[in-house]
């Protein structure tokens, strides 16, 4: 069945935070080409999203930023539109959780379930802040996991072990509202009894799309069925957020998972208002295509809980297909928003101002569609100037600037095709319905290698028809092969529009093809369809636009800046994370006197041999010059602490080590990263022989 329309959601971005490229890579970059390619072939889209603007994380960003919870998700939802309206991910609508529509509507939602019986009430116990007054959502608790003994668990996992957890599970739990500890209170909850709907979704995931869902969807379906379904609480003590719309229910919220796939129809309720549209069709018709574009972390919500609900509401369409990604890593790390982790799209566009389509192109080249893939800046740069630079704009820059060059910008007249001329534009032609073919399949990773492969073809034919030669020769012969290549340079007009929207802009412009272009002599705008239909693109007689630059090369200074600003967030992050040392027992002060601790001056230094670690020095105390071994070898070379003032325990016994009495031990610690450190006085004219007391 062909479908009459398409409505295309990608996840609503969390709004505690800005967006990284994990989020282009994985839900954003992809759902943006399949719709900007649907919208290409003339079909009738929504392409929905908007901020998720509830739930904890919020409450609590707010809390330790001393604002309120609207403050926090206003701030977050300019950055985050910004950030995509820059990067040309082209949404009908950008709604809001927060907004009075989608309150509405999931507040109508949930009723409609109630009254017919979907949820069932629970009295449950709840871990409760007594001084705060106030239950504790699970990211309100911290405690000592039992699992690694990590002192700083919360509630629902373990950022030091991974573990997930129950905040009951934690050991010496406390409230990160007061630091009292908590108290076991019960509670009254609504709960999606799943296990209602295992019939359902085995049928409708483990049979009907057996073959065309993705592998790790399908995969991580099946365990979740297979492992039985069990209820979900669908509402939460909490004071941000959706109030439940129930007797009884003061105080409460509706969970932030069930408000937000909700956030879907409620934006899709705003875009259709605003359009003069009718919504309904959009979620209500079985002649529309529902795709959910997420990451791999909401597949549950999008493959059974959400279609759960919809089941149960009775009157909605189910996802036709939930093509979700993996994961993206940072140089071999995960990306780690709290960690600073990522790069950012908005600091992204600072330091690489225009360039939105490498990003755009190097993320689909390396998507994780199928595993997790890793970013690095040396691909980045890697991609930028070997293919987009060398392939890409070198061959739109020869076509452009030779027909300016030759023809004053106009399409020359060509003589008979010959063989290789016929060949080419009948690949050229057939490259539309290979990319539709790769997009139409979510593989888009594949279908920009075809795209690129168009520019390939354009550069080998017009490498090996040299026009720069035979126009000194054969002057028809250059026309028919500059006319060849125009057309091609057209047609990737067009191809690249769903990848590279920024630079198809340009070169559409650049070649005149714009509808509100006064130069314009096509009957109408090329459309996607039309590029597989004839060879004509741009048509004899027609006026082209002088060359301009498509991408430029980016050099090592700029990809080293990036590489250094990850290095400065790892060590600052292993400062923060480093663990200190506890204390030893406790002394006396007359133990103390007894250390005989000296400034003194390194004057000689040499490796000992056969060892790797040590070190033999001669240091002036002050009182005398004595040998001391040290183990620094593998931190400090000998010429570069000869002169280093130190600090010396003295009246340490000596002791021999490798034949050589060791008369003293030099003080040193360590940094952040684990590299030894010189005690030493910071203040310059301190005499050997100095006591530190």
């Amino acid at each position: 069945m062909t479908p009459k329309r398409y409505t295309i959601t990608a996840a609503l971005p969390y709004t505690n935070g800005p967006i990284h490229i994990g989020h282009l890579a994985g839900v954003y970059v992809p759902a943006d080409i399949y719709t900007r390619y649907l919208r290409g072939i003339d079909k009738d889209v929504a392409f929905i999203c908007g901020s998720d603007e509830h739930g904890v994380a919020i409450s609590i960003k707010a809390k330790k930023e001393g604002i309120t919870p609207q403050e926090v998700v206003d701030k977050y939802n300019k950055i985050i539109k910004d950030s995509f309206e820059d990067f040309g991910i082209s949404f009908d609508n950008y709604s809001r959780t927060s907004a009075e529509v989608h309150h509405n509507t999931a507040s109508e939602f949930f009723t409609k379930l109630y009254q017919k019986g979907h949820f069932i009430e629970e009295v449950t116990e709840q871990l409760y802040d007594a001084e705060a007054n106030q239950y504790l959502a699970d990211r309100f608790v911290i405690g000592t996991c039992p699992k690694c003994g990590n002192e700083e668990a919360y509630g629902d996992q373990c950022e030091s072990c991974g573990s997930s957890l129950n905040a009951t599970d934690l050991i010496n739990p406390k409230s990160t509202i007061s630091g009292a500890k908590p108290v076991m209170k019960e509670t009254k909850h609504w709960f999606l009894p799943l296990e209602r709907y295992e019939d359902f979704l085995k049928q409708w995931i483990l049979e009907d799309h057996k073959k065309d869902w993705k592998s790790n969807v399908y995969g991580q379906c099946k365990s979740w069925i297979d492992d039985g379904l069990r209820p979900r609480a669908v509402t939460r003590d909490l004071d941000w957020g959706i109030p439940v719309p129930v007797e009884g229910a003061e105080g409460k919220v509706l969970y932030v998972w069930f408000d937000a796939p909700i956030g879907y129809i409620s934006s899709t309720k705003e875009w259709a208002a605003r359009e003069g549209k009718d919504w309904e069709p959009y979620w209500k018709d079985e002649d529309t295509k529902l795709v959910h574009f997420i990451g791999k972390d909401n597949i549950v919500f999008h493959c059974i809980i959400f279609p759960a609900m919809l089941k149960a509401e009775g009157s909605y369409i189910l996802p036709d297909n939930v093509p979700a990604n993996e994961f993206l890593n940072l140089e071999g790390n995960k990306l780690s928003t709290s960690k600073n982790w990522a790069v950012w799209l908005h600091e992204y566009l600072q330091d690489f101002p225009g360039q939105q389509d490498v990003l755009r192109y190097t993320l689909t080249a390396n998507a994780p569609e199928t595993k997790d893939n890793d970013f690095t800046w040396n691909d980045f740069q890697a991609r930028n100037n070997n293919e987009l630079v060398a392939i890409f704009g070198n061959f739109i820059n020869r076509v452009v600037v030779l027909t300016s060059k030759y023809y004053e910008g106009v399409i020359p007249q060509p003589a008979a095709f010959n063989e290789e001329d016929e060949r080419v534009l009948a690949e050229m032609k057939a490259y539309p319905a290979v990319i539709a073919s790769s997009i139409e399949r979510y593989r888009f990773r594949e279908a920009q290698n075809e795209l690129m492969n168009v520019a390939r073809l354009g550069n080998k034919y017009l490498a090996d028809a040299e026009p720069w030669k035979t126009v000194k020769t054969d002057a028809e012969r250059t026309q028919t092969v500059m006319y060849v290549a125009l057309q091609i340079a057209a047609s990737l007009a067009v191809l690249s529009e769903p990848f590279l929207p920024h630079t198809a802009k340009t070169l559409k412009e650049m070649l005149n093809m714009e509808s509100n272009d006064p130069l314009m002599t096509l009957p109408q705008p090329l459309s996607w369809s039309s590029l597989g239909e004839k060879i004509d693109l741009l048509p004899v007689g027609h006026t082209i636009d002088a060359a301009a630059l498509l991408f430029s090369k980016i050099e090592e200074e700029q990809i080293q800046k990036q590489l250094d600003k990850l290095e400065a967030t790892k060590m600052s992050n292993q400062a923060e994370n480093a663990t200190v040392t506890p204390q030893k027992e406790t002394i006396e002060f007359d133990d103390f006197t007894k250390l005989d601790m000296r400034v003194g001056t390194i004057i000689e230094a040499e490796k000992m041999p056969k060892t790797k670690k040590l070190l033999v020095l001669k240091v002036d105390t002050g009182i005398d010059v004595r040998t001391i071994v040290s183990g620094i070898a593998e931190s400090f070379t000998p010429e570069e602490i000869i002169g280093k003032q130190v600090t010396v325990l003295v009246n340490l016994a000596p002791r021999a080590l490798r034949g050589v009495e060791s008369q003293g031990m030099i003080l040193m610690t360590e940094d952040a990263q684990g590299k030894l450190v010189f005690m030493n006085p910071d203040t310059a004219g301190v005499k050997n022989g100095g006591v530190i007391s």
